[in-house]
Formats: structure tokens, sequence, C-alpha cells
């Protein structure tokens, strides 16, 4: 797969899915504790979003990155507009933002990482990278 192709794969992805997180390692098992955090945000919600994992091909992270200004992984998109990275999402859980832009009820509780549930969807370049 050529950075082209692949950048266009991210396009896609950030168009196709509402809600579209860029993370190291996949929902049901993160890579790294940012990753954790991000996703453990969007599992309190109860929020369906894709997730594609980075971490195969170091050109993944290179193109999102120039795509979206944005240097640090994990990386959320909502409505194909860049959210930021997990700091900024743990904010925005915190106050209620993120519950009120995805029209989700807040949790009473703070979000404990645990591992996704059946809401997630993975997607992956990795059976495309040939």
């Amino acid at each position: 797969m050529t950075n082209d192709e692949i950048k266009t794969f991210i396009e896609n992805a950030i168009k196709e899915n509402r809600v579209m997180l860029f993370m190291k390692g996949t929902p049901q098992q993160p890579a790294c504790g940012f990753s954790l955090r991000a996703s453990g945000a969007l599992n309190a919600l109860g929020v369906k979003y894709a997730a594609l994992d980075i971490l195969p091909d170091p050109r993944i992270r290179e193109e999102l990155s120039g795509l979206s200004g944005w240097p640090t992984i994990p990386q959320l998109f909502v409505e194909g507009e860049l959210v930021g990275g997990a700091d900024i999402v743990m904010e925005m859980y915190e106050s209620g933002e993120l519950a009120q832009n995805l029209g989700v009820e807040q949790p009473e509780e703070e979000p404990e990482p645990e591992p996704a549930q059946p809401a997630q969807r993975p997607i992956g370049l990795e059976n495309r990278l040939d």
C-alpha cells in the first residue's frame, strides 16, 4: 500500500465514521495508557465508534498527523473534525462537553478504563498493507 493509499484510507475512515478513534492498540487491547483513557471515556459514554490501530505501519501515524496537524496519538474525530488527544478527550469527558457533543447522557461516575464493549468496531489497515 502506498502512502497516498494510506492517506485516502484514513480520510475515508474519518468521513465514514461519525466517531473515529486513532489509537495505539485496539479498544479491546490498548497499547498505551493514553489510548486506554480515550477509549475508556468513549466506552463509559456507551458511544459507538470505530477505531484504528496505528501501530502496524509507521506510515499510518505519519499520514494521520499530516492530515490532522496533531502530532500525538490517540486522536479522536467526531463528525469529521479533530477533537484532540487523550488529555482533551478526558477534560471534555469530565466537564460533560464530550457527552453533549456526542448527544449522550453523562454517566455519574468517572470512567474506569475497561475493555471495549461490543459497540466498538475496530477497523484495520493491516490486511491492506501488502
